[in-house]
């Protein structure tokens, strides 16, 4: 069954392809990011490959711009019954180098902005008597060296995930947590950069300490949403799904 899906972040990395993965399982989509011209090249591969796609541009952190991204998705694409939490930001320094800003920033994109979209969405969700939210949390949620503020986001979208499995299970709306281990993605690019280290050495040197021997790929979190969001996967609530090449702990 053809549903209308918004998945955030979804200029590129993770969250373009899960936007892409999405529409290749027969749902529209919305690519939303910060700006909507950053999506052209994701909604052109959807629609390139016979899907339905639109980008929009909104600030997650900011509640009316949420509500009229998900007002204009409505009328564009129908009522949004899939929601992706995708949106995220890193602001990495050690402790007594980390400023309220960048605490602050990182809670308000991932943590604020997952908020605001769910409560956005939830509504056509509940209407629907059946929705699918989606949260991207991180292994960086088990605490990560130069993360806090990163560490403490992505594990109060866990704990945000297991609340919202049980108070929207009843209408028919299931709630999961993505969790990724190292992804190749602009975002552990910036973190190669900030260390110092060069990028393909920082990735082998870390694909040397996943069990499976690689670096994870977009397209392995995708896979992931696309059965959280799927009807086979209706009985699956308030879970955290760890994909990362091996056990995290």
């Amino acid at each position: 069954m053809t549903r209308t899906a918004i998945v955030t972040g979804a200029a590129r990395g993770i969250g373009a392809a899960t936007a892409i993965r999405l529409a290749a399982d027969g749902h529209a989509v919305a690519v939303l990011d910060l700006d909507a011209s950053s999506c052209a090249d994701t909604v052109a591969t959807i629609e390139g490959a016979g899907g339905r796609a639109f980008a929009v541009g909104a600030d997650v952190a900011d509640a009316e711009g949420v509500q009229a991204a998900v007002d204009l998705v409505t009328a564009r694409l129908g009522a949004p019954t899939i929601l992706v939490n995708n949106a995220g930001i890193i602001r990495d320094n050690l402790l007594f180098k980390m400023t309220e800003d960048d605490w602050d920033s990182v809670l308000s994109v991932h943590l604020r902005g997952a908020f605001l979209m769910s409560r956005a969405v939830q509504k056509h969700q509940v209407e629907a008597g059946w929705g699918r939210i989606v949260n991207l949390s991180s292994t960086s949620a088990l605490g990560n060296r130069g993360q806090a503020n990163y560490s403490a986001a992505k594990a109060g979208m866990q704990g945000l995930t297991k609340t919202l499995a049980f108070e929207l299970g009843r209408y028919g709306v299931t709630a999961n947590a993505i969790a990724p281990g190292f992804i190749v993605t602009d975002m552990t690019r910036a973190t190669a950069e900030r260390i110092g280290v060069g990028f393909d050495d920082f990735v082998a040197h870390a694909a040397k300490e996943i069990p499976v021997g690689r670096a994870g790929e977009p397209t392995d979190i995708a896979a992931a949403a696309s059965f959280f969001v799927s009807e086979e996967a209706g009985f699956v609530s308030g879970q955290v799904l760890y994909v990362a090449g091996g056990p995290t702990s």
